[in-house]
């Protein structure tokens, strides 16, 4: 399994005084260098955190994998577009969330998800969509020819008893295969720290995890590169 470190909360700090510090990008080179397999920024429309400067140098800075995370909306997909990174994750967008809340509704809406890949591709850019870890929503995944999905794991996550956590683990582990048997690659993200990874990272299926704002937090206490090792460790 490998790890995609998400950069947007050092940008919230940074807007927390609207200065110039600590730099997302900055951060982004640190986590590529301690071993990271891609790095994770989320473009809103309201810029909370990752501003378009942040997205554009990160596109000409980091070595890896740049996954841009977006609504579909027309502006971001005109920056993406431009921007060409090597991943775009479509999200679902709400301006009064703290963060992103649930997966994408693909069931039901596959014409506008194809045609939408369709013009990623076009621009040699692959498409991932974060959708819940249901069959009908995996099943319109692929239908629409995207990529890779990212399996949504908030539930799993928040999930506050062990019976719980295996209920949702077990919901991850059906739908990770699911997805691998229609041809897609799966990926995970949302809600993970060090004290849930493990039973996730025993799902072979999953490829990769999107790690943000528990890595963030760890690395305020032990810094960033060890804090990306810990993580590393804790998947392998």
């Amino acid at each position: 399994m490998r790890l995609a470190v998400n950069i947007d909360h050092f940008a919230t700090v940074r807007e927390a005084r609207g200065g110039i510090e600590p730099d997302p990008v900055h951060a982004a080179v640190i986590a590529e260098l301690a071993g990271a397999s891609g790095i994770v920024c989320h473009l809103r429309e309201d810029r909370r955190h990752v501003n378009d400067r942040d997205v554009r140098v990160l596109r000409d800075t980091i070595t890896t994998k740049l996954d841009l995370e977006m609504a579909a909306t027309p502006k971001i997909i005109t920056i993406a577009m431009d921007i060409v990174p090597e991943l775009v994750t479509i999200v679902p967008e709400k301006r009064e969330e703290l963060t992103t809340e649930g997966g994408l509704a693909v069931a039901g809406n596959e014409a506008h998800y194809s045609e939408l890949t369709q013009r990623f591709h076009d621009r040699g850019i692959e498409v991932s969509l974060f959708i819940e870890p249901e069959a009908s929503q995996i099943e319109a995944a692929a239908a629409c020819g995207v990529d890779i999905i990212e399996l949504h794991t908030g539930t799993y996550a928040n999930a506050r008893s062990r019976a719980a956590k295996d209920i949702q683990l077990e919901r991850l582990r059906v739908a990770s295969a699911l997805a691998a048997q229609a041809g897609l690659v799966v990926t995970a993200g949302h809600g993970l720290d060090l004290r849930n990874i493990g039973p996730l990272a025993e799902i072979h299926a999953i490829e990769e995890v999107s790690i943000g704002h528990a890595l963030v937090a760890r690395a305020m206490f032990i810094g960033l590169e060890q804090a990306v090792r810990e993580f590393i460790v804790a998947i392998a």
